[in-house]
């Protein structure tokens, strides 16, 4: 009882801790928009992870990625993710464009996406490098990947990459859907590990009470000096 009762506590404190970290997510979403210049002052920008942020500079076409098997509103699909060259600085940032459908008839396929040149501005909200999916065999190299690690990717394209993405917002004028899911922080899972281990506690006492006190009663009772 006492293993199983600290356990269901130890679950409601992890839960407890997903939950002042869901407000410091929302927090940070609320706050003022970094520009540029704050990204690149940040001390880790890390620290910023879910914060807006409005910044300019050049896209690296050439450096596009479409990563394969990602969802966005149910549909199976490509992230397409391409580095901006920030302003005034050699640091670029991934950034996480948006969702396209690809074309299953042929798989080797990409789709055409316009990536204006010159200098951009672009809202979205800083987000950690993009996730990663299971891969057989080793990572793989070209327009169409699994996944993609910073810093395999800055040695392969010579960019200085920041340790964060940045996923886009707004309207798509080349058609990117950007539905980004919130973070999930899964405080409902851990109230339900917590209601396992305080039914298995509950359950432990009950057998003990039936096993240890209310059972041997009943037979000392139907063994007494009056029993038939």
């Amino acid at each position: 009882m006492a293993v199983t009762a600290s356990l269901g506590f130890w679950q409601l404190d992890r839960a407890r801790q997903k939950i002042a970290l869901q407000d410091q997510i929302d927090q940070r979403a609320r706050l003022p928009a970094w520009q540029t210049a704050d990204l690149l002052q940040a001390g880790d920008p890390k620290d910023g992870v879910h914060r807006p942020v409005r910044l300019r500079g050049q896209w690296v076409k050439e450096a596009s990625v479409f990563l394969d098997n990602r969802q966005m509103a149910t549909r199976n699909g490509f992230i397409l993710v391409t580095p901006l060259k920030l302003a005034g600085s050699a640091s670029a940032v991934l950034v996480q464009r948006g969702w396209v459908p690809r074309d299953f008839t042929d798989r080797s396929r990409v789709p055409t996406i316009d990536t204006p040149s010159g200098e951009v501005e672009l809202e979205g909200r800083l987000a950690p490098p993009p996730g990663k999916l299971y891969e057989l065999g080793e990572a793989g190299t070209g327009a169409i990947r699994q996944n993609i690690d910073l810093g395999t990717f800055a040695l392969e394209t010579g960019l200085i990459l920041m340790p964060v993405s940045v996923q886009q917002t707004g309207a798509s004028p080349e058609g990117l859907l950007r539905e980004w899911p919130r973070a999930a922080i899964g405080v409902d899972k851990h109230h339900g590990y917590a209601f396992q281990w305080f039914g298995l506690c509950a359950l432990a006492g009950l057998l003990y009470l039936w096993f240890q006190i209310i059972s041997p009663r009943r037979k000392r009772m139907s063994h007494g000096p009056d029993a038939r």
